[in-house]
């Protein structure tokens, strides 16, 4: 009856997984009934609205907000004076890693400086939102503005504006001594790099750069708190979780866990960027102090300037290749924009760099740089997109030196079970060969480039590997036995793009139910246990596992409910085919829900786990592109993507992620970019100018599903959503310079940046 955890169930075994059900919140999607955080109205509720600053590096020296106060229909404003000392400790800050709790209380609302352009600066709650907009105008703020820093280059530069002047470097743990703007320099290193060097027939060196990327999610961030009179506050909005809301919001604001209730909305796309709190804080002290509920929403423009981005980086690569085709050494710098505050995706960028590889001799360095733009964040396989698209393009460099087919060049240096990581870790089993293989074989690569039509037009193809480690973390699940024999599944995991779904999937299959029986639903933090961010590709992985225990559990108590109903022995009662059976007795699933309903048996399987061993995933993907050498314009004729994914619980939506991943991948490629001015600021924060792709920019996506299972998941399941966003800059990149015969290194590769690549016949 159980399922072992050792070894993944074969896949003939599955009744509901691999197939394709209707989706448990499809009709209130598409019916327009789903509620989302802007959907909520209270009654006596407040609107919310933010005094941001003008300037990306300034002093502030006096806030008076006495004529907001005294403007009719306002009924609270906030500055840092109104936000408690938090005292100083790390913090998990979602998916981007850990951060100092009072740097993350100073980016929420400015205390004495503006660390970047739209830095909250005092809040206004007001009876409708033109009157909160009328407030701000009247609050009166005496700036001292200082000279920006808005490159990791210059930041690091002699002589550099120093923006936290406290800041010291962390390298390796301990402190170095100095002002600076180098929050921390980790190392991660194996073997002899200066052995591997001197073993290389030839070396392939590097530099590239990248700007920062909007994770471009439909829904603004919002949210709304009621601080009511007992001291306990409510708070609702649109998060990837709702637990790290609420522990955020209590070490922000010194009330215990026990006060917070937070209530999960649906949500409009997060893709790690909805893993942190912005406007809950600012809600929550409006609403204490004016004693109502507050709704707070952005604008997209306060979305695009003051959230997290993914950071703008720098990186150099160094390859020693052999004659033969092996990488004998490799040694990575990587120098990450953290934002102007401490505390980014740089760990992820550094254990990710070289991963796709099996490396004897290898060392990644990592800088993370303080720069006077907003503080980034998780998007997506934080920090591998970055890292990996130098490398891959380092590595399509040496296959050009090499004469050597790219693919069978990954294949030749592939990182496979039990090799080591840069960090020291062995690779657990993964696809990294079954998924180069796959593209190997596809028609896109097997099926000749065809000429272009035009003689302005020129054609190339590129591939490139991507490598996530997915995540584990803590996850919770009820499953209560309805007397219908349905099953209401109670899961704490935030649903982003249908894992209640896949969740519902494997709690069926483990009860041997039709999915549609099962009942989906998530609740607020009061009424599931813990459950961790719904990032690093763990939801279905782990929360799947805790539901599929809990299904268990639930079979436990069924036979020992049927035993004492029938009066036989619990050991003789077997469960197949979805019947309970012991001699003459029989009863299927939905019958035995009946039988122990009317006996007051009540059955509810739980349970909390914390899996460790998630399993990583791995994305090779192919492109063709067309370059119009006139207008600089990219076309992609053909794309590929194929995937590791373990066991394709749910297949529409396994394809989803990994068609949705490399689409946005595609829009950092070839458009996607923050663009300041040299007074530090940003210049394209609406979406008219912010170029995300949109339909006509991209080709179908064909995605390629390679299953190989996860021997750490008891469906055998990866991940999927992270990895396919990390192949494309440098499949597209090394697309382009078999078309044009010129490597671009900066992304986004935009018209303007190939037109003066060609017209200086230089690498960009």
């Amino acid at each position: 009856m159980a399922v072992t955890r050792d070894e993944p169930i074969k896949t003939d075994d599955f009744d509901v997984i691999g197939t394709s059900p209707v989706r448990h919140d499809g009709v209130d999607k598409v019916t327009g009934r789903a509620l989302y955080g802007a959907d909520i109205h209270l009654p006596g509720m407040a609107h919310g609205k933010v005094l941001r600053s003008p300037h990306a590096h300034a002093v502030i020296r006096a806030i008076d907000t006495s004529k907001a106060e005294a403007l009719p229909g306002v009924v609270a404003v906030i500055t840092g004076a109104d936000f408690p000392d938090p005292g100083e400790h790390m913090t998990q800050a979602g998916e981007g890693g850990a951060q100092s709790i009072i740097n993350k209380s100073a980016d929420i609302m400015a205390r004495g400086k503006a660390h970047y352009a739209g830095h909250p600066i005092a809040a206004v709650a007001a009876r409708d939102l033109p009157t909160a907009e009328a407030a701000l105008a009247l609050i009166e703020v005496d700036y001292e503005v200082l000279p920006p820093v808005m490159s990791a280059e210059a930041a690091m530069a002699a002589g550099a504006p120093i923006i936290m002047p406290d800041l010291r470097t962390d390298e390796d743990g301990a402190e170095l001594d100095g002002e600076t703007n180098v929050s921390e320099h980790s190392v991660a290193e194996e073997g002899d790099l200066a052995a591997g060097f001197a073993a290389a027939d030839f070396i392939i060196e590097t530099e590239y750069f990248t700007s920062p990327v909007h994770q471009g999610y439909i829904e603004p961030m919002n949210g709304t708190a009621w601080w009511r009179g007992d001291g306990t506050l409510d708070i609702w909005g649109s998060s990837q979780g709702h637990f790290g809301i609420r522990g955020e919001v209590s070490e922000l604001l010194l009330i215990p866990v026990s006060k917070i209730r937070v209530m999960p909305m649906e949500i409009g796309g997060g893709f790690g960027g909805k893993t942190t709190s912005y406007l809950e804080p600012l809600a929550a002290v409006l609403s204490r102090k004016s004693a109502r509920p507050v709704k707070m929403t952005m604008t997209r423009e306060e979305v695009l300037k003051a959230t997290g981005p993914t950071p703008g980086t720098r990186e150099k690569v160094k390859l020693g290749v052999s004659n033969a085709g092996k990488i004998t050494a490799a040694h990575v710098n990587l120098y990450f924009e953290a934002g102007g505050f401490p505390g980014s995706v740089l760990g992820a960028g550094v254990i990710t760099a070289l991963s796709p590889y099996a490396l004897e001799n290898m060392r990644v360095d990592g800088y993370e740089v303080l720069v006077n733009k907003t503080h980034t964040g998780a998007y997506r396989a934080p920090g591998a997109t970055m890292s990996e698209y130098a490398v891959e393009t380092a590595v399509d460099e040496a296959c050009e030196r090499l004469g050597m087919d790219p693919t069978e060049f990954r294949l030749l240096n592939a990182s496979q079970e039990g090799d080591l990581r840069v960090d020291g870790l062995p690779f657990p089993k993964m696809g990294t060969v079954e998924t180069t293989r796959a593209i190997q074989d596809s028609a896109h690569w097997r099926t000749p480039l065809e000429p272009a039509a035009e003689p302005h037009l020129r054609r190339g193809r590129g591939m490139a590997s991507g490598y996530w480690m997915n995540g584990g973390g803590m996850s919770s699940a009820q499953a209560i036995v309805n007397a219908d024999g349905t099953v209401t599944l109670r899961e704490g995991s935030m649903d982003i793009g249908g894992t209640r779904t896949s969740i519902a999937m494997q709690l069926a299959e483990t009860l041997g139910i039709d999915v549609l029986d099962v009942i989906p639903v998530v609740p607020d933090t009061d009424s599931i246990a813990f459950t961790g961010v719904t990032g690093g590709s763990r939801t279905t992985y782990a929360t799947g596992m805790a539901a599929q225990l809990a299904a268990e559990d639930v079979l436990r108590q069924m036979v020992a409910g049927l035993a004492e109903v029938w009066g036989v022995a619990a050991d003789d009662i077997a469960y197949e085919n979805s019947t309970f059976a012991a001699g003459d007795n029989a009863a299927s699933f939905k019958e035995a829900a009946a039988l122990l309903d009317d006996a007051d048996i009540l059955v509810t399987g739980k349970t909390s786990i914390a899996p460790t061993r998630p399993g990583p995933a791995i994305a090779v993907h192919a492109a063709d592109v067309e370059v119009d050498i006139e207008t600089g314009k990219v076309q992609i004729l053909r794309y590929t993507a194929a995937q590791d994914v373990g066991t394709a619980i749910y297949p529409p939506y396994v394809e989803g992620q990994i068609q949705g991943g490399a689409v946005q991948g595609i829009g950092w490629a070839l458009n996607e970019e923050y663009w300041y001015d040299d007074d530090g600021l940003l210049r394209n924060s609406t979406l008219l100018d912010y170029r995300m792709p949109t339909a006509p920019d991209v080709p179908m996506i064909d995605a390629v599903i390679v299953e190989v299972p996860n021997p750490g998941h008891p469906y055998g399941v990866r991940g999927v959503g992270e990895a396919p966003i990390v192949p494309p800059p440098a499949a597209i990149a090394n697309a382009i310079y078999d078309a044009i015969g010129i490597r671009l290194r900066t992304l986004p590769m935009s018209p303007p940046r190939i037109i003066a690549a060609l017209a200086n016949n230089t690498k960009e």
